[in-house]
């Protein structure tokens, strides 16, 4: 059985998009693969965080990941800083990586362009980003294309370590699993819907509540025309709709024209927000029960944080070794 990792970032709320696009379907994997689920609140610190409502977007975080589906019981699901070997293997393999590979990364220059002053963790954080992969020794790591400098990153340095001090790291291989739904923003359909929106209304957070996701559905920008067509050149605002609720009911593209042809959009905005009121209420009603009792939460997390350690020891261990460090004494 394959091992594979993914992470996310207790950054902002989660919404539909990353539902539909991403979580739903690490549910539907997890009893196919070895599976590790990680909130990696360490790297949230590489952009503007609060530090009083970090530890809860995190807490929050693995909460709808759990209320989603994902089940301790079935896969690892932890949080990245409880377990400290992330750190440590970070600074080993940063004595690995060159100054000249980070500066070339694409995110750094994006995220970092404009800016006076950029932090070292924001230079520095796709050498975490390979800590994190190379220290569960996954067989996969399912990536987007916005990952594949990392991925890339990670097998450089795996190579170059296992070169110069023998054999020590999984090189990890690239997977590029089936895209989920790509949500688009309600009010801006040429862009992604995205934590960091603009504006609210574009945007169905995973938590609104059912008249809150109506009313935003209802006021989703469309076109002057009537028909319920999927076209994403012509038709950004509706074929991003007709995508939603194929999404949400299980049917395709063709079937739901076919089902609300000559309806108009009205009706058709109505039944959108019906399918996805309905997608999310048990997820919804999942996160209530779990938010009645955080110190469940916090023990499930503490099992999967026990769980990545006992994988991830051994293999700093191994590293420490490999580059000659004094081992500890009891």
């Amino acid at each position: 059985m394959p091992r594979v990792l993914s992470g996310i970032q207790p950054t902002g709320d989660m919404h539909v998009g990353n539902y539909l696009g991403a979580v739903r379907r690490w549910v539907e994997d997890q009893d196919r693969q070895d599976a590790l689920y990680c909130v990696v609140d360490l790297h949230a610190l590489t952009a503007e965080f609060d530090d009083t409502t970090l530890a809860t977007r995190t807490r929050e975080t693995a909460m709808l990941l759990m209320a989603a589906g994902l089940d301790p019981d079935r896969c690892t699901l932890f949080v990245q800083s409880h377990v400290p070997a992330h750190t440590e293997l970070t600074w080993i393999l940063n004595c690995v990586a060159t100054f000249g590979e980070l500066r070339r990364m694409t995110q750094f220059k994006e995220k970092g362009k404009g800016q006076e002053s950029v932090s070292v963790g924001l230079f520095d954080y796709p050498v975490l980003m390979v800590s994190d992969i190379l220290m569960y020794e996954a067989d996969e790591v399912p990536i987007g294309d916005d990952q594949r400098q990392h991925l890339e990153l990670a097998r450089d340095i795996a190579t170059r370590f296992n070169r110069r001090f023998g054999d020590t790291f999984v090189v990890p291989k690239a997977t590029y699993p089936e895209v989920g739904a790509r949500v688009m923003d309600l009010q801006t359909p040429m862009a992604k819907m995205s934590k960091s929106a603009e504006s609210a209304n574009g945007v169905v957070l995973l938590l609104d509540p059912p008249e809150a996701i109506s009313k935003k559905i209802k006021a989703a920008v469309t076109d002057s025309g009537t028909d319920i067509l999927h076209d994403r050149d012509t038709k950004a605002g509706v074929s991003n709709l007709i995508e939603i609720y194929a999404a949400a009911t299980g049917s395709s593209i063709p079937k739901v024209e076919a089902e609300f042809e000559g309806q108009g959009y009205g009706a058709f905005k109505s039944s959108v927000a019906e399918a996805v009121v309905e997608l999310l209420t048990p997820l919804q009603r999942r996160y209530g029960e779990l938010e009645r009792d955080p110190a469940e939460v916090d023990r499930l997390l503490g099992l999967g944080a026990a769980k990545a350690r006992a994988l991830a020891d051994p293999v700093l261990d191994r590293a420490r070794r490999a580059i000659g460090l004094l081992p500890p004494t009891a």
